[in-house]
């Protein structure tokens, strides 16, 4: 089928979806890959190539987002937008962004998968040094990522510093055991400065899970160091391509390179503060008030600077999952190929809030794209992703995508034909479902969102990876 096929066919889908969405009040104008979506509550902007489908659900569950007010009837929403990754989500569709009034938060919008984010390292090796080593690190990265080979020991004093401090206290509150033992402090710590959003976030141990302070000695927290499931991923990637020498000079990137790319969240931490703050919304809304039709209650006043100080809990723990996975594969790295070089490019989250030009922003499977800020936008485990820089567009909200996003639900993806035999790349799993699930036929392709993005002016992009060796819980 040609470019031009596609097109065609996705022009009358648009037409035929305006008409089903003008039936139910919401109007849709759509010009160069941009729709502009009104009804008579709310408005919202959808960023998305011909190429790729706008979803009836997604629009539906955009403008419920975009018409969220708070209990007195005050429509604290000031923008809404969405990004080529747009697809719908369990409340909030993913590839969303929405900025609220300082003093008023959506808890159901950022949901429990909390930060969520991103962090890509280099090896400091190339593809043909690391390519002669590669079954002995392939079996012992399977034995610490997959198979609970790690030992990553804790205290409370450790996880209370996490929550009233900050990262910067807890690596200092460490123990001198289990990975800690072997680990550069002083990297982890000039590190920080690299973690996108990081210092902004709150936090008080009165919003951290009771577990970790109801017993005295070393913890071993379940969650910390996992992928987790779904489109969680550490994945070993090539640099394939260099758009910006400067910029991935800096980042010490050259052609062929080895990356470490990893993409995990806040686990079963963001889901205790999440649900617990999801239901909290409900239980604050007034009795004998008509209840929104969607789940998306709001917060405002000192009990959304208390949702946003349980958030920046998670938020934390979310970077201090992905730094200990990233420090799993370091580890790794060493005891097979010797001085692993390794440094840090970039970490950056996902399903946060973050506070900017005097508004809460809502990102619910979105990236920030501040200007001159690095960016990660992965595609499937069989495509590219990318090392972007941020070009702080205003209208996108100073955002971008968080990847691809997904073209078919995790539901319907097993009637899909999977041939990735001759596939150059590897995917590592326990669960052989992961490779259907995931699969890269699942996805958008990873180009026109690129491409859309870099046109809109969210984005330049940097660096382009190719997947080598794929871990999925």
């Amino acid at each position: 089928m040609t470019s031009i096929s596609r097109v065609s066919i996705a022009r009358v889908s648009i037409t035929r979806l305006q008409a089903a969405l003008q039936r139910q009040g919401i109007h849709v104008e759509h010009a160069n890959g941009i729709f502009q979506l009104h009804h008579e509550h709310a408005q919202a902007t959808v960023l998305l190539p011909d190429s790729l489908p706008l979803e009836e659900k997604a629009v539906k569950q955009l403008m419920a987002f975009a018409a969220v007010k708070s209990a007195d009837g005050h429509h604290a929403v000031c923008k809404a937008c969405a990004t080529p990754d747009f697809h719908p989500g369990s409340i909030a569709p993913v590839g969303s962004i929405v900025a609220t009034d300082a003093g008023f938060v959506i808890p159901a919008a950022i949901g429990t998968d909390i930060n969520c984010g991103m962090r890509l390292l280099t090896t400091g090796f190339n593809l043909s040094q690391i390519n002669q080593h590669k079954p002995a690190l392939m079996r012992q990265l399977q034995r610490v990522l997959l198979e609970n080979g790690r030992d990553v020991p804790a205290h409370a004093k450790a996880f209370a510093a996490l929550s009233d401090a900050g990262p910067s206290a807890f690596l200092d509150s460490l123990p001198d055991s289990g990975i800690w033992a072997t680990a550069d402090r002083d990297r982890l710590q000039q590190e920080l400065a690299a973690c996108i959003g990081l210092q902004e976030f709150g936090g008080a141990r009165r919003y951290a899970p009771e577990a970790w302070f109801n017993r005295d000695g070393i913890v071993r927290d379940p969650s910390l160091g996992t992928p987790g499931g779904g489109n969680h991923f550490v994945e070993l990637q090539i640099v394939d391509a260099v758009f910006d020498r400067h910029l991935a000079y800096r980042a010490g990137l050259a052609k062929d390179d080895i990356v470490v790319m990893i993409h995990s969240g806040s686990r079963d931490v963001g889901f205790y503060v999440g649900q617990r703050w999801m239901d909290r919304a409900r239980a604050e809304w007034p009795a004998g008030l008509k209840h929104p039709d969607t789940a998306l209650y709001g917060l405002s006043g000192e009990l959304a600077e208390e949702y946003l100080q349980a958030m920046g809990v998670a938020a934390r723990y979310a970077w201090a999952n992905r730094m200990v996975l990233a420090e799993l594969v370091r580890q790794q790295l060493q005891l097979v190929l010797g001085d692993a070089r390794s440094s840090l490019i970039v970490n950056v989250p996902h399903n946060v809030i973050l506070r900017e030009h005097g508004m809460n922003i809502h990102r619910k499977g979105a990236t920030s794209a501040r200007e001159g800020d690095l960016a990660l936008i992965p595609g499937s485990m069989g495509d590219a992703s990318y090392l972007v820089q941020g070009l702080g567009n205003p209208d996108w909200l100073w955002s971008c995508s968080h990847g691809a996003g997904r073209r078919v639900r995790r539901q319907d993806v097993r009637r899909l034909r999977h041939d990735n035999a001759d596939a150059s790349w590897q995917c590592v799993t326990l669960r052989e479902e992961r490779k259907v699930e995931e699969a890269p036929q699942a996805y958008k392709p990873i180009g026109p969102v690129i491409e859309a993005q870099e046109t809109a002016g969210l984005i330049k992009a940097a660096v382009r990876l190719k997947p080598w060796v794929t871990f999925k819980a």
